[in-house]
């Protein structure tokens, strides 16, 4: 797959796992409870590095790049992941929530398995280019040579001496 197309693929898909978790803790005007402050914290974090991924493919960032990027977004997502998990009760997440952040996650996981095949894969030889094919060199005068070969009709037939 493109890295390119991967990482385009990546960035449209990185909102619907942080989105549906952040609509379950709108802003109260007084304090959140401390586990909401925790998730939350975790939850910008990983839309912080899910942002430096945007800005990466739009900028065409190389795939070493990339990888490293994806690496440092997946760790942030599974913290979020695992603090969900373990707080669900405590924190009043729904069973939902934590299935959609996990799905996300496997998602971010294929993505940067990809992305980062690509980074380690050698680069691929380049074939001739255009100007390679067009420099070959031309005829004239100076380098053609005349044979007496079977079509040679300038000082014979074509079909053998007589």
């Amino acid at each position: 797959m493109n890295l390119r197309r991967a990482l385009s693929i990546a960035v449209c898909l990185m909102p619907f796992g942080i989105a549906p978790a952040a609509a379950q803790f709108p802003p109260a005007p007084q304090q959140a409870p401390p586990c909401v402050q925790e998730f939350s914290r975790l939850r910008d974090d990983a839309a912080k590095k899910a942002a430096a991924i945007r800005a990466a493919s739009a900028r065409k960032a190389s795939a070493p790049e990339a990888c490293k990027l994806f690496n440092t977004f997946s760790a942030a997502e599974e913290k979020m992941v695992k603090y969900a998990e373990a707080n669900s009760v405590w924190c009043g997440i729904p069973p939902q929530i934590i299935t959609q952040i996990k799905q996300q996650h496997t998602k971010t996981a294929e993505i940067r398995t990809r992305v980062c095949q690509a980074a380690a894969a050698p680069p691929r030889p380049a074939g001739p280019t255009l100007s390679d094919s067009l420099g070959a060199p031309i005829t004239d005068s100076k380098n053609i040579k005349t044979g007496r070969g079977t079509f040679d009709t300038l000082t014979g037939t074509p079909l053998g001496s007589k």
